[in-house]
């Protein structure tokens, strides 16, 4: 490919660009060179009209926020595991990036777990939650020594069986619902009165189930709770997790001894969808958790945290061309590769997942002009497939880019294969061979670097998973 970098692994862009920047200026400034260079490298284009894009040197700034926060609340030398959730940017590179900033995984499926070792995370660094855990996920998760939170008694009444037969290094905990309540999105709330996941502290009976079944398996040694995730405010999210904290202290009193050693926070930190300023911190939540929560954090306790989308979000772009400019009962409309199969939540909720759209002009530069009112649509064939309505955008004709921002967690895991459209490819990025050590992130003229993190689907994988092999099976097969 022409232009100013090129293309590699992501291993060989995975040290550069170790720098934390500055924040929201230099975010916006590493997107601009990267959409420029994609352009200009051919990366994206007339054949390839979409493309996702992820800043490395964004995504090891806030890798290294996250370990600082919690490391400036709690003493040194207690144990503390990130486990990123590999269900928000499940990527192979994303986690070889993230292990090698001191992030593990937190997986709910084989196929994630997969994923985590496959990344080269090892088991005493992976957490396996899932509220549907099959006898053989058990057995094998058990046999790595990866820990496991059991979700419920008949959970716990399998894990019985397997530890009896065979011993095991895994760490093992039982999640608990701690019945706070919702925030603002209801289906991300996990902490309601009839969540699906979890022991229900508030039913009857059920917190001294919780402990008796502690005292009665003194190998249980781990507690976990998670709240829920976008929508929930941190004041209901330290809520959780002192009542979580409140109950560990029930059960060490009442079994004589610090039985459970290690209490799981989960994540859950919502994300500003409205700017590129990573708010709430990360320090902001930890020292909350200090205030309110004073106990969990003074050393007697190993901390496990499971943040996904607060870790991604920020550092993914979503950029289509425009393949048609029209107008529309005189409103205009941008006909773009974006649409409903990487943004379904936000073509199908848009009042729950709004994305900000940033403008660019044919050659990748941000695009000027006079703002006008259109829509941002997508390619799939119903009238809804809209990625932004009425937004206040220079405006876009044939050939330009547009980028929804803010797109790094859930955008790139979503994929939503209506029409038969094929996933974009996704690329790595970072700028110059001494970004992060001798060079400004946000001076211009540096050379910009891709590397593929997943390629595009092609024709032929669309046929091989829509039962092309067994095309005969329906007229000649029975």
């Amino acid at each position: 490919m022409g232009g100013t970098g090129g293309m590699g692994d992501m291993d060989g862009i995975g040290g550069i660009g170790e720098g934390h920047g500055n924040g929201r200026h230099d975010a916006g400034a590493r997107r601009d060179e990267a959409v420029r260079a994609a352009v200009e490298q051919g990366i994206v284009g007339p054949r390839t009209p979409i493309i996702g894009l992820l800043d490395v040197a964004g995504i090891r700034a806030t890798a290294a926020a996250l370990r600082t926060a919690f490391d400036q609340v709690t003493p040194p030398g207690t144990p503390v595991l990130h486990a990123f959730a590999v269900k928000a940017t499940p990527l192979v590179p994303v986690l070889r990036l993230l292990h090698t900033c001191g992030i593990g995984a937190e997986v709910a499926s084989p196929g994630e777990l997969a994923l985590a070792r496959a990344a080269g995370i090892p088991p005493d660094r992976t957490v396996l939650d899932s509220p549907a855990k099959t006898p053989a996920e058990l057995r094998e998760a058990l046999a790595l020594g990866i820990a496991v939170n059991a979700d419920n008694p008949q959970e716990l009444s399998r894990i019985d069986a397997l530890v009896a037969s065979a011993p095991t290094a895994s760490p093992l905990g039982l999640r608990v619902n701690p019945g706070v309540g919702r925030g603002s999105i209801e289906a991300l709330s996990t902490a309601t009165a009839t969540s699906k996941f979890g022991v229900a502290l508030l039913d009857e009976g059920a917190r001294a189930w919780v402990v008796r079944a502690y005292l009665d398996r003194p190998w249980l040694t781990r507690l976990h709770a998670h709240s829920g995730s976008q929508g929930l405010p941190l004041e209901l999210m330290a809520r959780g997790v002192a009542t979580t904290y409140e109950l560990a202290e029930e059960i060490n009193a009442k079994a004589g001894r610090r039985q459970i050693d290690t209490i799981d926070i989960g994540g859950g930190l919502p994300v500003d969808f409205t700017t590129d300023d990573p708010t709430p911190a990360y320090g902001t939540y930890a020292q909350l958790l200090k205030r309110e929560v004073p106990g969990l954090l003074d050393g007697r306790y190993g901390l496990v945290t499971e943040f996904g989308r607060s870790l991604l979000a920020k550092h993914g772009t979503v950029l289509a061309r425009v393949e048609y400019a029209k107008s529309s009962g005189g409103r205009p409309i941008a006909v773009t590769h974006a649409g409903v199969q990487v943004a379904t939540r936000t073509v199908y909720a848009p009042e729950l997942w709004p994305l900000r759209i940033a403008a660019y002009d044919a050659k990748g530069r941000p695009k000027t002009g006079p703002d006008v009112i259109q829509d941002i649509a997508g390619p799939a064939c119903f009238a809804g497939d809209l990625l932004a309505t009425n937004r206040s955008l220079p405006r876009l004709e044939q050939g330009d880019h547009v980028a929804a921002l803010d797109t790094g967690a859930y955008y790139f895991a979503h994929h939503y294969a209506y029409n038969s459209l094929a996933r974009p490819g996704i690329y790595g990025f970072t700028a110059g061979a001494g970004a992060g050590r001798d060079a400004d992130a946000a001076s211009p003229g540096r050379e910009v670097r891709f590397a593929v993190v997943r390629s595009p689907q092609t024709l032929d994988e669309i046929v091989a998973e829509s039962g092309g092999a067994h095309a005969a099976a329906l007229t000649d097969g029975i």
